[in-house]
């Protein structure tokens, strides 16, 4: 130890600026079976959405083919779109969710 250091002096660390996680659109795809109203009821249970937002995430999937229900990290997406899947499939609807990055 040279004599300007001891024990207690606090050596300053670098600053490292944390980046902000990398977000997923979660993407509900149209198709011919499932139901208008399953997708609202979804949206609404899952996705937190009101039934005006759901409606409006709805008709955007019908209309276009595909719609972003939420904007998440990618854990909480993985997590929706598994849920997602799983729930449709037991109620016997082909719905297609997917992720994407943001």
């Amino acid at each position: 130890m040279s004599q300007h250091e001891t024990d207690t002096d606090v050596v300053p660390e670098k600053k490292s600026k944390a980046k902000k996680p990398r977000r997923f659109k979660v993407i509900f795809h149209n198709d011919d079976f499932t139901t208008m109203e399953f997708v609202v009821h979804v949206l609404e249970t899952i996705y937190r959405r009101s039934p005006a937002e759901a409606a409006q995430i709805m008709l955007r999937v019908h209309n276009t083919g595909s719609g972003v229900a939420g904007v998440y990290p990618r854990e909480i997406a993985e997590t929706k779109v598994e849920t997602t899947i799983d729930y449709a499939r037991r109620e016997g609807h082909p719905l297609m969710v997917t992720m994407e990055p943001a």
